[in-house]
């Protein structure tokens, strides 16, 4: 049965010895929405009570079409979601190749109804060279891209996804994240994310829920929630504000890539050219940002840019966060106590971020 709203819609109530999740949730029906919070907070058993692998108390909808619904006593057991899942281990077929793992998904939707092709999720996760490959002669990483694929394979509606690069080691996952980012980009196939990596955040999810002791804390867009003093992802040295632009040069002499936002424009090295006009997302960590009074006139610095301070917060022994509007865009910057106090920075003030290092996240 469907209904009329598009996104997704979740309302669940599940008991646990050590939590009880209850949350209510309304994401939008596309991109990379991440569940991110500390282990333990729930992420997981949100992520298995939309699937249905948990019988939680509520109502579940998918893009107007209803998975559960107590009230009119409707329940889809997980067989019958147009759902993928991806797990943290990749769980493929020992007994399969690549390419019959990936047929096993196709399997589950008929040929008039598939709207990914076996070709396509191929392409998106780079797999042609493995289509032969016995499991067992995988790198984790490839077994997890296949596992990627397989889910993709079932045609879903929504893409379930329980941190599939927590078992990876650092050099696998920088190997996958490409592939992520590319779905990200390709797909209409909305992606629930679970991490609690700020990292993978900052680089996947446009959409974010924030989760703690089975309780949604915020949801919204994972710029806004990321630049908010009161959460603790704009807290500690991984603290950082997200900026959205488009390619207005590079310089292939300097290999240096410049980007316009909303309040004017950002240098930063890049040694692979970015067509331009290409919309791109910009990471600033607050750690990366100093503040000053007047503009330097001599300064190794690219980016100095004229802000207002809108926010001022404790940030651990020593340490102060300061949120800065740029004509529109929010910054942060991490300076110490006594810089704070030296400048007699307060709410309002206008100043100069002086902005030291930015990095391409897509």
């Amino acid at each position: 049965m469907t209904g009329a709203m598009n996104g997704i819609h979740a309302r669940l109530s599940l008991a646990r010895p050590d939590f009880t999740l209850d949350v209510q949730l309304a994401l939008p029906g596309h991109g990379v929405t991440a569940l991110f919070g500390p282990s333990g907070c729930g992420k997981t058993t949100c992520l298995r009570a939309l699937a249905g692998l948990e019988r939680a108390r509520g109502s579940v909808q998918v893009n107007g079409e209803v998975w559960q619904d107590d009230a009119t006593g409707q329940w889809r057991p997980t067989h019958q979601r147009a759902l993928g899942y991806v797990f943290q281990e990749a769980s493929l077929f020992a007994h399969l190749d690549v390419r019959r793992n990936m047929e096993y998904g196709l399997r589950r939707q008929p040929p008039a109804r598939r709207r990914v092709s076996l070709e396509q999720a191929v392409e998106l996760l780079g797999l042609g060279a493995l289509l032969p490959r016995m499991p067992h002669t995988l790198s984790g990483g490839e077994r997890q891209r296949v596992a990627i694929a397989r889910a993709l394979a079932t045609s879903p509606r929504v893409l379930l996804m329980d941190e599939p690069l927590a078992a990876l080691d650092a050099a696998r996952k920088a190997e996958v994240m490409p592939y992520l980012e590319r779905l990200q980009r390709s797909l209409d196939i909305p992606v629930l994310y679970v991490s609690h990596s700020s990292d993978e955040v900052a680089r996947l999810a446009s959409h974010l829920v924030l989760l703690q002791a089975g309780r949604v804390t915020a949801q919204g867009p994972t710029a806004e929630l990321m630049a908010r003093l009161d959460l603790p992802l704009a807290h500690g040295d991984a603290a950082a504000a997200l900026v959205q632009g488009r390619v207005l040069a590079h310089d292939a002499h300097d290999q240096l890539l410049t980007v316009a936002i909303d309040s004017g424009q950002i240098q930063l090295a890049s040694g692979r050219p970015r067509a331009v006009g290409e919309s791109v997302r910009l990471r600033v960590l607050a750690r990366d940002v100093s503040l000053a009074r007047t503009r330097a006139a001599d300064s190794s610095i690219l980016n100095l840019l004229p802000a207002r301070i809108t926010q001022l917060a404790d940030d651990g022994p020593g340490q102060v966060l300061v949120a800065l509007d740029v004509a529109g865009t929010t910054l942060l910057a991490r300076i110490t106590l006594r810089s704070c106090r030296t400048l007699a920075l307060a709410v309002g003030d206008e100043v100069f971020a002086q902005v030291k290092g930015v990095a391409l996240v897509d």
